[in-house]
């Protein structure tokens, strides 16, 4: 026997379950991780609240854990038993002492990386990848905006445009997270609560605005992340912390414009092996080097039984940084 984290029903944190559950023996290309830090991610949420509703209920939840391969399937062939790994993009289910993974969704995790380092940056990291280095290749030198600076991902993002030699415009919601989003590398910081992104935004940039905006707010900062992109700029829209954009009117993206609109994902970037292995290791050496620092504050580490209060405070948008559940 084992515990995890499940759902009956949709709504707000009161619906998580800690309970016991028999784990299965994994399937042929299945490997099974005794998980020792989880990650906890805001799409967590939106699977919890219906936003994004799970296939069936009862369902587990969460996507990303680290800890130790324990059983193997049969096919598989690049992890073994004994490995340390990580993982994200699995089936529902992480939030447990024990997940089987698909190998194609497992990396070796080198030994310079704890497991609490890697569950608090794999999803995260490999978002901000996708981001970064595939949706618009940021280039050295090039300002752009990006939502919730001082957010998991956000964070991560400071220090990989600053190790790019990037100009990150982050916005961020306190005096706070103004310093903390400045620490981890943004080269200047909104705070939207006592200004005004637009304007900030021509100051900053001379009235040349930015070629792109990073946008995991949503609804709220729809308009105005539309308003701080330049001629044929690109806004990429991969969150929403503050409700889905919906009713879109096409039009005006030729009034602001002739802009560029796109919604990714982190499985429509990497979604093979190889992909997988070229973005880890990117992520994986800037972690090594120091230039990407994901260490866990103490007071956002949670027992795995105390994930309704995780979520409560993650959506209560009071987190700096990443959030772990611990087995």
């Amino acid at each position: 026997m084992a515990k995890h984290i499940e759902f009956s029903s949709i709504g707000g944190p009161e619906v998580l379950q800690y309970c016991e559950f028999t784990p299965r023996a994994p399937a042929d290309n299945e490997v099974q991780v005794e998980n020792r830090a989880i990650g906890i991610n805001y799409i967590d949420t939106y699977i919890r609240s219906g936003l994004y509703p799970p296939a069936q209920l009862p369902s587990g939840l969460g996507t990303e854990a680290a800890g130790i391969v324990t059983k193997v399937g049969s096919a598989v062939t690049t992890i073994k038993v004994g490995d340390r790994v990580v993982y994200a993009q699995s089936t529902l289910g992480a939030y447990s002492e024990v997940h089987n993974v698909a190998e194609s969704k497992v990396a070796v995790l080198p030994d310079t990386i704890s497991f609490e380092q890697a569950a608090a940056s794999f999803l995260k990291g490999l978002t901000v990848y996708y981001l970064l280095r595939r949706t618009y290749k940021i280039q050295s030198g090039e300002p752009f905006l990006f939502h919730a600076a001082a957010g998991g991902v956000g964070l991560i993002a400071c220090q990989w445009a600053k190790a790019l030699g990037a100009k990150l415009i982050g916005t961020v919601g306190s005096e706070e997270k103004v310093q903390r989003a400045k620490d981890a590398g943004a080269w200047q910081v909104i705070n939207y609560n006592c200004e005004n992104i637009v304007e900030r935004i021509y100051e900053i940039t001379n009235g040349e605005k930015v070629g792109v905006v990073y946008d995991s707010v949503g609804k709220s900062t729809w308009l105005h992340s539309l308003d701080c992109l330049k001629r044929h700029g690109l806004m990429v829209s991969f969150g929403n912390a503050s409700g889905p954009v919906t009713g879109v009117d096409l039009g005006i993206l030729n009034q602001k414009g002739s802009l560029f609109v796109t919604r990714p994902s982190i499985a429509g970037y990497i979604s093979t092996r190889e992909e997988l292995d070229e973005a880890s290791k990117e992520l994986f050496d800037l972690i090594a080097s120091g230039k990407i620092n994901v260490d866990v504050p103490e007071n956002q580490k949670f027992s795995l039984s105390e994930a309704i209060r995780a979520h409560q405070i993650l959506e209560s948008r009071t987190t700096q940084g990443s959030s772990l559940l611990i087995p």
